[in-house]
């Protein structure tokens, strides 16, 4: 509270509500003598701690429906730790995380480097703003840049954010270059993306769901089917200046476009001067068993858009990524972030990247994701429709004469694996890309039974 701040109660008091049950997660825990620690403690900088608490998940649940806004509906498991690929709630059970928090988390919970990166910033400095220079950018940006082979990039906090400056640059790109009407600039999108939350980026999704209430949205965008290479060249016109594209969709469920669709599509762009954008946010940084998912096609963007595994697991760090012809529309006052990077981002990002590099994740998950995949495939219920995804980006989807999928993850969560469905009917593996062999199979003898019915109520 600030000095001239009211009491709590006093705040409380003008709400009409007694003051609020604040419970610290500290609460949970005890420390434990090392000569008395079990297998199961955990270390914190060289305490032993284990759990020693009456509380319940639920308590803390009740917190967050009480003085948060109602806009997820999470699995009912409150974490409180996490460690390579595992993660423990507060009562000390254990799960194996399949989510990696949409990818976020490629290099796993509080990779050791990573938080090495961000101790050793914390105590030298953590914001300058982009008033000033500071010593961590401008290192990050010449390793972000080599590692993606572009000339420039443009970093920001949020994935959204960064798919926001991509779209103002293409935009300003297509007035001041190619010389289309100022206003008359169009995107085209396809059915099913999904970029983000901002009003802009959901006025051109086509989950109504997401749009609902939101308007009115931001004109400029024409949709087409995912994956219909004619139906994108048939949406092209004099005013097209971009093309923005998942190579997999992954909130639309995990969907995987034709052989040939990236590349063709690619191709149309450079014939009618059109910037190919890839939201890699999900895919890429090892993601897909490529460091970015259009390495498979070949494929090399006009405008690459990163995020997520950027921060490996940290601090949310994200950038638009392309040569001096596009980057070089923005000018002093253009765009701009407060936190975009920042020297506590920077350096975070910096060793996040190394990490996916030096321990060749995209090849861990080229070769683990296909090996997962298959035995997916192999499993036996009538429940599953198909599997499909690549590398580490996993979906099974669901019957629809089964129910939804979230059922099947709620049956995986009292198994101790953490997953998370999408689009109703998918039940998405996306785990850390750190992940050894004998986890998977470990995760298969849960995973397979459940997927066959045990402990679901199947509707």
């Amino acid at each position: 509270m600030g000095l001239d701040s009211p009491p709590l109660a006093e705040l409380d008091s003008r709400s009409g509500r007694g003051p609020p049950d604040l419970i610290s997660p500290t609460s949970c825990i005890a420390v434990v003598p090392s000569s008395e620690r079990s297998p199961a403690d955990d270390v914190y900088g060289g305490t032993h701690v284990t759990k020693v608490s009456p509380l319940r998940a639920s308590v803390f649940v009740d917190q967050a429906e009480q003085w948060g806004a109602q806009n997820y509906k999470p699995l009912p498991v409150v974490l409180s730790r996490g460690e390579g690929v595992w993660v423990w709630d507060v009562n000390g059970k254990r799960y194996l995380d399949m989510l990696s928090a949409y990818s976020a988390l490629n290099q796993g919970h509080r990779h050791p480097s990573i938080i090495a990166a961000a101790q050793e910033q914390l105590q030298r400095l953590t914001l300058t703003s982009r008033a000033f220079h500071n010593d961590r950018m401008g290192p990050f940006l010449a390793a972000l840049c080599a590692a993606t082979g572009y000339e420039k990039a443009l970093l920001m906090n949020t994935g959204a954010e960064a798919v926001e400056t991509a779209i103002k640059m293409v935009r300003k790109w297509g007035f001041e270059v190619k010389g289309v009407p100022e206003n008359q600039g169009e995107i085209i999108v396809c059915e099913g993306n999904f970029a983000g939350r901002t009003t802009t980026i959901v006025g051109f999704s086509s989950e109504e769901n997401y749009k609902r209430g939101f308007g009115p949205f931001t004109p400029g965008f024409r949709m087409v089917p995912y994956g219909d290479v004619e139906a994108f060249r048939a949406a092209v016109n004099q005013n097209t200046v971009g093309f923005l594209v998942e190579p997999i969709q992954g909130e639309g469920g995990v969907v995987v476009p034709p052989d040939g669709y990236l590349s063709e599509t690619r191709e149309i762009c450079r014939s009618e001067r059109v910037v190919f954008m890839a939201d890699e946010i999900q895919t890429g940084l090892g993601r897909t068993g490529r460091l970015f998912c259009c390495d498979w096609e070949r494929v090399r963007p006009d405008v690459l858009i990163v995020g997520k595994a950027l921060g490996g697991g940290v601090y949310p760090v994200s950038a638009a990524i392309a040569d001096s012809e596009y980057m070089s529309v923005f000018r002093p006052g253009d765009h701009g972030s407060t936190f975009g990077g920042n020297p506590l981002g920077a350096a975070v990002a910096e060793a996040a990247l190394k990490v996916v590099l030096d321990q060749h994740l995209a090849e861990r998950a080229a070769l683990l994701g296909g090996w997962f995949m298959e035995e997916l495939r192999t499993l036996s219920s009538p429940h599953i429709d198909h599997v499909r995804g690549r590398g580490l980006m996993i979906g099974v989807v669901i019957r629809e004469s089964s129910g939804p999928a979230r059922v099947f993850c709620e049956a995986l969560m009292e198994r101790g694996i953490l997953a998370k469905e999408t689009h109703r009917q998918v039940v998405r593996f996306a785990p850390p890309l750190v992940i050894e062999k004998e986890t998977l199979e470990w995760a298969l003898e849960h995973i397979g039974p459940v997927l066959a019915g045990e402990g679901v109520a199947v509707a």
